[in-house]
């Protein structure tokens, strides 16, 4: 409400796992890992960071222009699970 005169929305993102060098280094450890996540991801496999640029894009753009106060959930619907 502070900065709706400003025309300021405030949302946020809460990404899952996404597969980045950072993220995952390489070695058995790193693919025991992936292989976990991947197994208990419903889509089957780690998001891209793409996948997590495109929900801020989103979030950026005039299609959320009725969004504020909302928090995008972008965990490849692992919290449902």
């Amino acid at each position: 409400m502070e900065l709706k005169d400003r025309g300021i929305r405030v949302n946020t993102l809460s990404p899952g796992t996404v597969d980045t060098p950072i993220q995952f280094r390489s070695g058995e450890e790193a693919d025991d890992t992936k292989a976990f996540f991947c197994g208990i991801t419903p889509p089957g496999r780690i998001g891209r960071s793409e996948e997590t640029a495109s929900a801020i894009l989103f979030l950026a753009s005039d299609a959320s222009s009725y969004s504020a106060g909302f928090d995008l959930v972008a965990v490849g619907g692992i919290a449902q699970v």
